[in-house]
């Protein structure tokens, strides 16, 4: 077979990261192929697969070649990689981005520049064979979620690629939905002759119908070849993998037989007749029995719906569960259990009927993200006792216990945001059960974990049950309710339509059942999952694992900063620093108590009294750099180091800029002045905007930056309107000149001045434009441009004490020196040195407000700000 994609002795390591997430991978894609690419939770699928596609590829340190059609993959142009390669998410959310069916049908064709009979045609045929017509021209939010998934293939197949590559696609789906869309999969691959890579936990019906199986652990390629094979190979080496094969594999397996491995529900419904042929079936081991304690948890005649005039999506409900209960709920997509999940946990509110519990609630909800607040795992779990007052060593016990029955320990120091799903998923559950909850509410929690975890998982519910902890979980495992819950019942149309023990629920199903009753079914009577038939064959049925009540302590936390001892000031420096700061604020004080200004100036002439004002001010100013020189000191930062001694040179692009900037600026405004005085102030403004802009230009022509930075620079700009606009009935405190700063340091002195300078002339809309514009756009261009070089040049910190006081300084010694002689300009004032100083006495209560505005922003905003925005710059490698 002619080769497609092949990775030759490939390694990928993220930014921060000792260990590789890839390492030494070779593997080969043959054209027209169906591989199922499998492992363990956090093994490197979903890494592989953005590998293989330029523009989702994550950023970090690249060893080894990836070629598509014997050409390396870096040296193909975009425009094919969007044709050729097709990718489709996990979740269909992150994916759709129209507003209508047919317009995400067409919308791939339309930026690839087809024309219109093209895009007519190829969606016709695309919807046609994807059965889509009946919802083509349907809003997107009205579609199930199976619909969303279907669309999303659909959208990618419209651009006939050459390879189709499927990260968990129907993690999020039903089994019915999810069995539909394997199989269209599979249409695809035998009609059509695409080659598809699918990353799949669900191996019972994905593995069918593939031609090749590659397995992957810890970041390595185990195996590959033919299902069969590759089930083999696993089950000689006794790896965990094994667990996670398809039901016939593993009945198979629990016994010597010589007969060839089954793979699929037909082939292993054949062996077991053959089997059993010759051997005599064995009596099933006796079903769990449900307890029979008092009611903890009820919902009774339970209606709901989300909006007044909106259907019911809750249709009078009534539910019991028992204590040290393990109930499972069942059903389609779009039915209700999660919104009845949220019912029950007083998440939501019916308007008929009530809901009751008794004891402590705890709940784990679909997207494990929602819990996570903090830039470690091993902080978001001590976050869960704040305001517990639990002591120190049990909050330690606590989480000792849970990272190692989650196995996070070598997840404590990472980003939540930065773990696999399945990783997410365990810190989740093991941030709810440090509560210790008397009723467990769980959404999907088997979502993304690896066979051997959920035997784990299913081992800590059983330990809770033996508590008399109650747990109500909502799936669509069905493999994994069938054998560990005590009741499932099935959710249709908003209410409970079925409910029995998992015997007596999947025996009478045909869908809504496991592999190992459709295989067994007239043969092992009873036998719902794969460990009954293998009970009912004399087979060896692995042991279950048993729940750890030996745990390791905690590692250290790895901190960059961990040694750092910050230096010990003399105490003549703190007596200085104390004096400083005491008097500037007592003038600050002062400042902002003086409401007539007129008794300062008269006639155009500074009086008596605005002279004293003036030393008062100029102690001020002086009172402000002593303060700096006092406290001045090393302190680490956030996340980021400051800038190595070997990295301070300014690159020549900033040279450039600041030449431009601090030059060409100022002669435009003078010369703009000068021709056009103050009526056509809009032409400086555009000229000004302009020059903000060159320097952007040339990093954008030099490195050609990417669309998630200009995206980050977009939002910056856009907090700085907002917060100017939220902030407008406060003259002069606003947060923008703090929010420059923040981008100047974080991304450099030429963004610092695009944001400073884009914020005032797009707020300006707000504010109203006039002839001042173009001078606020480069007095705060001009700030965020300072920001970035001190920083770079290491001569300003950014701890948030340094950063507070020169946003403090800049606000007089810039913005106000440059905007209060505007503002004589502006005015027609006659320009001599007494009208300056008179406008800069009058000025300066103002200036203090705004000073006082970035100080305290800053004080607020710089540090998790900056954490935030260097995590993305390591993790998108952003302004390298």
């Amino acid at each position: 077979m002619t080769e497609l994609l092949h990775l030759e002795n490939y390694s990928f390591t993220y930014p921060q990261q000792r260990r590789p997430a890839l390492s030494h991978v070779t593997l080969t894609l043959p054209e027209g192929a169906f591989m199922v690419l499998c492992g363990p939770s956090g093994c490197g699928k979903s890494t592989l697969l953005r590998q293989l596609k330029t523009v989702l590829a994550p950023h970090g340190l690249r060893e080894g070649e990836i070629t598509f059609c014997g050409t390396p993959l870096s040296q193909i142009p975009s425009r094919r990689q969007a044709a050729e390669i097709g990718f489709v998410q996990q979740s269909p959310e992150n994916q759709v981005v129209t507003d209508k069916v047919w317009h995400e049908l067409a919308f791939g064709l339309e930026s690839l520049g087809f024309d219109t009979p093209t895009i007519r045609r190829r969606v016709a045929e695309m919807a046609s064979f994807f059965g889509i017509q009946d919802w083509f021209y349907k809003n997107v939010t009205e579609l199930s979620g199976g619909q969303k998934q279907l669309l999303s293939l659909a959208s990618v197949m419209v651009m006939q690629p050459r390879v189709l590559i499927l990260d968990e696609p129907t993690s999020q789906l039903d089994p019915i939905a999810a069995s539909d869309f394997l199989q269209t999969l599979g249409r695809i691959n035998r009609e059509l002759g695409t080659t598809v890579l699918l990353t799949e936990h669900r191996l019972e019906e994905a593995l069918p119908l593939a031609t090749h199986a590659a397995v992957m652990d810890g970041g390595r390629l185990l195996c590959t070849g033919a299902p069969a094979e590759v089930g083999g190979l696993l089950r000689q080496e006794g790896h965990r993998m094994f667990l996670a094969m398809p039901s016939a594999m593993r009945i198979w397996a629990s016994v010597q037989s010589d007969a060839s491995c089954p793979v699929t529900v037909r082939e292993g419904r054949a062996f077991l007749t053959e089997w059993l042929t010759d051997h005599p079936a064995q009596p099933l081991p006796p079903e769990e029995i449900p307890p029979c304690g008092e009611v903890v948890l009820a919902a009774e005649d339970v209606w709901f719906k989300y909006e007044e005039k909106g259907p019911d999506i809750v249709r009078g409900l009534h539910m019991t569960v028992r204590q040290g209960e393990f109930m499972a709920l069942l059903g389609g997509n779009g039915t209700g259990k999660s919104t009845t999940l949220r019912l029950l946990s007083e998440g939501l509110r019916p308007y008929r009927g009530t809901v009751r519990h008794t004891g402590r609630l705890g709940v784990l909800p679909q997207n494990p993200q929602a819990l996570f607040v903090k830039k470690t795992v091993r902080e978001d779990l001590f976050e869960t006792f704040d305001g517990l007052h639990l002591p120190p060593a049990e909050q330690q016990r606590r989480v000792e216990q849970m990272v190692t029955l989650c196995r996070l320990t070598e997840l404590l120091d990472r980003h939540p945001y930065d773990l696999s799903g399945g990783e997410q998923q365990r810190a989740a559950l093991a941030k709810v059960m440090l509560l210790e909850p008397d009723i467990l509410l769980m959404d999907e929690p088997t979502k993304g974990l690896d066979a051997e975890f959920k035997q784990s998982f299913a081992a800590m519910v059983r330990s809770l049950l033996s508590g008399g902890v109650t747990v109500l979980m909502v799936s669509h495992d069905v493999e994994f309710c069938a054998r560990y819950a005590h009741r499932c019942a099935l959710f249709f149309d908003g209410s409970i339509s079925a409910e029995g023990t998992p015997r007596a629920f999947f025996g009478g199903n045909s869908f809504y059942t496991t592999s190992a009753d459709r295989m067994a079914r007239g043969l092992l009577p009873h036998a719902v999952t794969a460990e009954d038939v293998m009970a009912g064959i004399g087979g060896t049925v692995p042991p279950e694992p048993e729940v750890q009540h030996t745990y390791a302590p905690l590692p250290p936390a790895a901190e960059e900063s961990a040694d750092w001892k910050p230096p010990k000031l003399p105490w003549w420096r703190k007596a200085l620093a104390a004096v400083s700061g005491a008097v500037a604020l007592v003038i600050l004080w002062m400042a902002t108590r003086k409401t007539d200004l007129t008794a300062l100036v008269g006639g155009g002439k500074v009086s008596a009294a605005g002279w004293q004002t003036l030393a008062t001010y100029g102690v001020f100013l002086v009172a402000m750099f002593v303060l700096v020189a006092s406290i001045g000191r090393r302190a680490p930062p956030p996340v980021q180091v400051q800038t190595p001694v070997e990295k301070r040179k300014l690159s020549r692009r900033t040279v450039v800029a600041s030449v431009l900037i601090l030059l060409m600026i100022p002669v435009t405004l003078v010369v703009c002045v000068g021709l056009f005085g103050r009526t056509h102030y809009y032409i400086t403004a555009l000229l000004v905007m302009l020059e903000c802009m060159l320097p952007f230009f040339m990093v954008f022509e030099g490195r050609r930056p990417q669309a998630r930075e200009l995206t980050i620079i977009a939002v910056l700009c856009a907090l700085g309107v907002a917060g100017r606009a939220a902030f407008f009935m406060l003259p002069q405190f606003k947060p923008v000149m703090a929010l420059t700063i923040i981008a100047g340091v974080a991304f450099g002195g030429e963004t610092g001045f695009l944001v400073g300078a884009m914020t005032m002339l797009a707020s300006n809309v707000l504010f109203s434009q006039g002839p001042w514009t173009p001078f606020q756009m480069f007095s705060m261009g001009i700030i965020g441009f300072l920001a970035g070089v001190l920083f770079r040049k290491g001569w300003l910190r950014r701890s948030r004490g340094a950063l507070a006081v020169f946003g403090g300084i800049v606000t007089f010694v810039i913005y106000g020196a440059i905007m209060n002689p505007v503002s004589a300009l502006i005015y027609g004032a006659e320009m001599n040195w007494q009208t300056l100083l008179t406008y800069y006495i009058t000025g300066f209560p103002m200036d203090c407000v705004h000073a006082c505005a970035t100080v305290i922003f800053l004080l607020l905003l710089a540090e998790p700000m900056l954490e935030k925005l260097d995590r993305i710059k390591v993790k998108y490698g952003l302004v390298e």
